[in-house]
């Protein structure tokens, strides 16, 4: 038993050489915040202890954060980025985030984005932020990007509506969020580059198509790690909660890597048929060692079929139907240490 269980040490550590040289691109982990320090809402919430726990954390293990354009426009343009660089951002605008997040950022000096949708901003609803607030945070190491006007779920037409009239609906939302946000805090801002949020995630190709089209770079709330080559379509960010608030579970995912895919079938998150989805993925051939890699749905691991003999591609998928709103497939492997992540957006269609 003793020369076995040498034996395969060694052999764990052969593969753990082999697969360590695998080379990764430029990349940084984006983390997304709602609220702050608001304990009626769990799901969407941080405390204020965690959120200056992981800043902390974030200082003494030598992480350096960035301004998210800044990210975006080095990796659009294959700027090499070093390793431990991370964005922070926030989703809603919500009066918490100025209370409880803005001092921690500001007493440390970093940056990050805000993503607003603009007609809680004009609506003064007690819960959300002021313009005047927003100017504040502009003038302090904040970026304030759009997250539509009224910040509804863009990715499913009304009932009764049709393509044409939500395309024209979709594109005029997102335009007059745009237009609010230079009105009221200069025509430079939320330009270079211009920079949008999926309300709740939510996204489709179709929509994609539309946002893209109309010069936004685009975040999802969809797990994972911006890299080169950027896709800017729908970049992942890791989502932050109390539930996963702790400095262990924030770590690791402050260290994950992205997961070396060459391609993904199918890559439009909407569901229209064959639920549960599958999922095709083409793997980096040697980057990951197979056994590493395991696939979740919001409990056990999910079942992965390689599909040749080399184990580069896999197929996953539920074991049953997916509930209308959206879910995700998440992906990792974990190699020396560090996780690489991938997660699936799928969005399903109100029945």
């Amino acid at each position: 038993m003793r020369n076995f269980n040498v034996i395969l040490t060694i052999v764990l550590l052969l593969i753990a050489m082999r697969f360590a040289g695998a080379a990764v691109p430029s990349h940084a982990v984006i983390f997304m915040y709602h609220r702050f320090g608001d304990p009626r809402y769990p799901s969407t919430n941080t405390r204020t202890g965690q959120f200056a726990a992981q800043l902390d954390w974030l200082a003494r293990n030598h992480y350096q954060v960035w301004a998210l354009p800044r990210i975006v426009d080095d990796l659009q343009a294959d700027r090499p980025i070093p390793d431990h660089v991370v964005g922070i951002t926030v989703d809603g605008a919500f009066r918490s985030m100025y209370e409880h997040a803005f001092p921690l950022l500001e007493s440390r000096h970093l940056p990050f984005t805000v993503f607003v949708s603009s007609d809680d901003i004009d609506r003064q609803r007690p819960d959300f932020m002021t313009w005047g607030e927003l100017r504040d945070l502009l003038a302090h190491g904040g970026t304030i990007a759009n997250d539509s006007a009224d910040s509804g779920h863009l990715a499913f037409r009304r009932p009764g509506e049709s393509e044409r009239s939500w395309a024209a609906r979709v594109r005029a939302d997102i335009l007059r969020g745009q237009q609010r946000l230079q009105a009221e805090l200069g025509a430079q801002v939320n330009t270079q580059p211009r920079l949008f949020a999926y309300p709740y995630g939510e996204f489709s190709a179709r929509l994609a198509g539309i946002v893209t089209a109309l010069g936004f770079a685009a975040f999802g709330q969809q797990s994972g790690v911006l890299a080169a080559p950027l896709d800017v379509r729908a970049m992942p960010r890791f989502p932050i909660n109390q539930h996963y608030g702790s400095v262990s579970q924030f770590a690791l995912r402050a260290a994950a890597l992205p997961m070396p895919i060459r391609a993904v079938q199918p890559w439009d998150p909407e569901v229209t048929r064959d639920n549960p989805p599958r999922l095709q993925v083409t793997l980096v051939p040697g980057a990951i060692p197979p056994a590493a890699l395991h696939c979740y749905l919001d409990g056990p691991p999910l079942e992965i079929t390689w599909l040749d003999a080399e184990q580069t591609r896999f197929v996953t998928h539920a074991s049953s139907p997916l509930p209308a709103g959206h879910d995700r497939y998440d992906c990792t492997a974990r190699v020396n240490g560090r996780y690489y992540w991938y997660s699936h957006m799928w969005v399903m269609p109100p029945r």
